[in-house]
């Protein structure tokens, strides 16, 4: 059963000058996705912080949860050895997903300056 879905996209752009700020980062990635954005570099870290921050925002439309419902650091999207996108969540993003009894699958791309990501949380 689908608990919810949820999408949105981020203007990459956007994402560069945010990245500037140290505050920006600490708030918004957590430990691991930060030493896995900083193994990128010029256009291809915005490209996936923009990803990133995507997927966080679409993740929480899709929990039902507006920005501020969890701490945007406790959802952590990391990718595996091949590529695939998945989430890492902590603190109350971690026990609301198994208060749910849920799982959670993530898509991204980007493309013509916009990252997009797409969630869907099933039980």
């Amino acid at each position: 059963m689908i608990v919810g879905i949820g999408v949105d996209v981020v203007q990459i752009d956007r994402m560069e000058k945010s990245l500037a700020s140290p505050a920006f980062w600490r708030r918004v990635f957590g430990e691991q996705e930060q030493q896995f954005l900083q193994t990128k570099s010029g256009q291809r870290l915005y490209q996936s912080a923009a990803a990133n921050f995507a997927a966080k925002e679409a993740f929480l439309k899709a929990a039902g949860r507006g920005l501020g419902g969890f701490a945007l650091a406790e959802i952590q999207l990391l990718r595996q050895p091949d590529g695939k996108p998945y989430f890492h969540l902590e603190g109350q993003a971690a026990e609301w997903l198994a208060q749910q009894g849920a799982r959670v699958h993530v898509s991204v791309c980007h493309d013509g300056g916009i990252a997009q990501a797409f969630v869907v949380v099933e039980q």
